[in-house]
């Protein structure tokens, strides 16, 4: 699983470095010769979008780095915390594009019309967004990395972005030249939705929001059937550490039974819970005796 991760991470990234080295190129020259600053606009974001992924990519290493001395359950959370330098970095990105389309439509003697070729530039970039971010993000979703989903859902806003660079282009043919900086100033507010997006996602994964209450019961299920004499999974807690997850839960057992008999069930459970679902790397199993009145109050199981 973790070469599988390695590879498909690695790959990812490459994919993603070249489309977007190839767009920039091409959206800052034709925007420059066709006169759109929209098209420009749209080249300083794809050129965002290269150094997003060199930074996803550098988070989902770390992030593969096995557990040590000082990060005993790994390195995990560095996925979701590139993810969030992603943010900033999208922030001054919007800042630097909507300020020069503020700035244009100040002054309108600046605005240019653009001709037909960003038009077939926008076209051609809609196609390319289209087809690399969703691999992008197939590729994050398979190999469970919130960093590579992140690029990828970054990348997907060039689409949109693409297109409003479109519209601007042939409504300033048709006589609104101010449209074409209107249309940079909303690929501004693109790619702040894309960071605060981003965000909160990142933001839940390292603050340990509850996963999905399948998920929950999927734990269940598979502690419930890893023995006849485990009963009741219950008090079930999730955290995820960026692209895997520990687990802590607390099943019933006979009262009576010795310390030994209890002690290899409850590793039976662990071991099964590991095996049975990829994401989880490790799990604390508490075993209660059936019958016992338990407070389940506590914040942390220890």
């Amino acid at each position: 699983m973790d070469e599988f991760r390695k590879k498909g991470g690695k790959k990812a990234a490459i994919v993603a470095v070249v489309a977007n080295c190839l767009l920039t190129i091409l959206n800052i020259i034709v925007g420059t010769l066709s006169g759109s600053y929209a098209l420009i606009s749209e080249g300083a974001h794809t050129l965002s979008d290269v150094a997003t992924t060199i930074i996803a990519y550098i988070g989902f290493k770390i992030g593969q780095k096995p557990a040590d001395e000082e990060h005993p359950l790994g390195h995990g959370r560095a996925e979701a915390i590139s993810g969030l330098v992603i943010v900033l970095f999208l922030a001054m990105v919007a800042y630097e594009i909507m300020s020069g389309a503020v700035e244009k439509l100040i002054n309108p003697s600046s605005i240019t019309t653009p001709d037909v070729y960003a038009a077939l530039m926008a076209i051609f970039g809609i196609f390319i967004n289209l087809i690399i971010s969703n691999y992008i993000i197939k590729i994050g979703e398979e190999i469970k990395s919130p960093a590579i989903v992140a690029d990828g859902k970054h990348q997907k806003t060039d689409i949109f972005s693409s297109i409003a660079v479109l519209v601007g282009v042939v409504a300033s043919n048709m006589g609104y030249p101010q449209l074409d900086p209107i249309v940079g100033l909303i690929i501004g507010f693109l790619i702040l939705k894309t960071a605060y997006d981003i965000g909160k996602e990142n933001l839940d994964n390292i603050m340990g929001k509850v996963p999905s209450e399948k998920f929950i019961k999927q734990i269940k299920n598979v502690a419930d059937n890893s023995s006849p004499y485990a009963k009741n999974a219950h008090n079930i807690k999730v955290d995820y550490l960026g692209s895997y997850a520990t687990v802590s839960l607390h099943i019933q057992l006979d009262g009576n039974m010795t310390l030994d008999e209890s002690h290899q069930i409850v590793h039976v459970v662990q071991d099964n819970i590991i095996k049975e679902i990829p994401e989880v790397k490790y799990v604390m199993v508490h075993a209660c005796p059936i019958g016992l009145d338990y407070n389940h109050d506590q914040e942390i199981d220890l």
